[in-house]
């Protein structure tokens, strides 16, 4: 459902208004995507992963709690790295979606077939 005229140009005085009260914000929200935020959790996972892995491998003989705390650390980052791929796979999956819409099915073979590229013999 598309804006009416008016909302458009409230909208427009609220972007004028955020620029010149805040750049800095407007600058980070401009920069960060669903996939540099995702790609950096994941980091993040698989560095804890690693540490608690290091941690369990390393007191697991010596003490059974902090090797379980080693465990818990591997398990959490995990879920982690789990939820950030999917995350950052279903931006992706919803980003391709939305750029092949094809509103008939004779659009989709003309789009697969470019003249002169010998498809159309």
């Amino acid at each position: 459902m598309p804006l009416s005229e008016d909302e458009q140009r409230i909208l427009q005085e609220i972007e004028a208004h955020l620029y010149e009260s805040d750049p800095g914000l407007v600058q980070q929200v401009e920069e960060t995507t669903i996939y540099r935020h995702g790609a950096r959790m994941i980091k993040w996972g698989v560095l804890a992963f690693v540490g608690g892995l290091a941690i369990l491998v390393l007191s697991f003989a010596s003490s059974l709690l902090l090797g379980f705390v080693g465990f818990m650390v591997m398990l959490w980052a995990a879920f982690l790295i789990e939820r950030n791929v999917r995350r950052v796979g279903k931006a992706g999956l919803q980003s391709l979606a939305s750029s092949m819409k094809v509103t008939s099915l004779r659009d989709a073979f003309e789009r697969r077939r470019r003249p002169g590229d010998g498809s159309d013999s």
